[in-house]
């Protein structure tokens, strides 16, 4: 199976908002590839791309959503066809940026963690600091996830690491980070506190499933990621 031509025809369909033409593309995929090798070989490239060329002026709004409006369909579709690990994970909660795009991305992503038999929970974008460290407190999940595609988002993340780390009240809290502002800028990661970055979805589930090492904090302000 060609899989550049998988993904060249995803792609067209998407910006062109072609649902018909999109399913038929994910049903020939589907006929040669696992549901996770869908998302790892078709999915994840295509929406990186779209949001290559929507950040650099070179798709236009309508398109890029039509874009992941559509995309998002697929991904739910074809999270249903993932196998389910035994339990017995790590207890998981997941936030994103504000935008379509923020949560299309980490929706890949927690879909596949899930898979993996970790207990996930994900409240996507716009939720206020306030309401995310109180359900931390009240959960006391494992490993916090948060996903940022734009800069804006990297001063309030610090700012609740920051302030999960003074209040204290879950001591073994592993915090992981990950999205295209993270991709975009080396060592980020590191200065806003977090224990680990993942670049990818298939990074993110390898990486969860180590060891962390503590976080090593930078005393410089946090970086503009271009």
């Amino acid at each position: 199976m060609d899989q550049d031509l998988l993904r060249e025809r995803l792609f067209e369909a998407l910006i062109n908002g072609d649902r018909p033409a999109a399913r038929a593309v994910v049903q020939d995929a589907a006929a040669g590839l696992k549901p996770a090798e869908v998302v790892a070989e078709v999915f994840w490239p295509t929406y990186e791309l779209v949001e290559k060329l929507f950040r650099n002026d070179q798709l236009t709004r309508l398109a890029h959503r039509m874009a992941t409006k559509l995309l998002r369909t697929l991904v739910d579709q074809n999270a249903a066809r993932l196998p389910l690990a035994a339990g017995g994970g790590q207890a998981i909660l997941a936030f994103c940026g504000p935008n379509d795009a923020d949560e299309l991305g980490a929706q890949m992503a927690v879909d596949l963690v899930e898979s993996c038999g970790n207990r996930v929970r994900f409240a996507g974008g716009g939720i206020p600091a306030d309401e995310i460290i109180a359900q931390i407190h009240e959960t006391r999940p494992d490993v916090v996830l948060m996903f940022a595609s734009a800069p804006g988002d990297l001063p309030e993340i610090r700012r609740m690491i920051d302030q999960l780390r003074e209040i204290g009240a879950v001591p073994n809290l592993r915090i992981v980070v990950g999205g295209g502002v993270f991709n975009r800028a080396e060592g980020l990661a590191e200065e806003i506190g977090a224990h680990a970055s993942a670049s990818s979805p298939f990074e993110l589930v390898e990486l969860l499933a180590k060891p962390f090492a503590p976080p090593a904090r930078s005393t410089r302000k946090t970086r503009a990621a271009a």
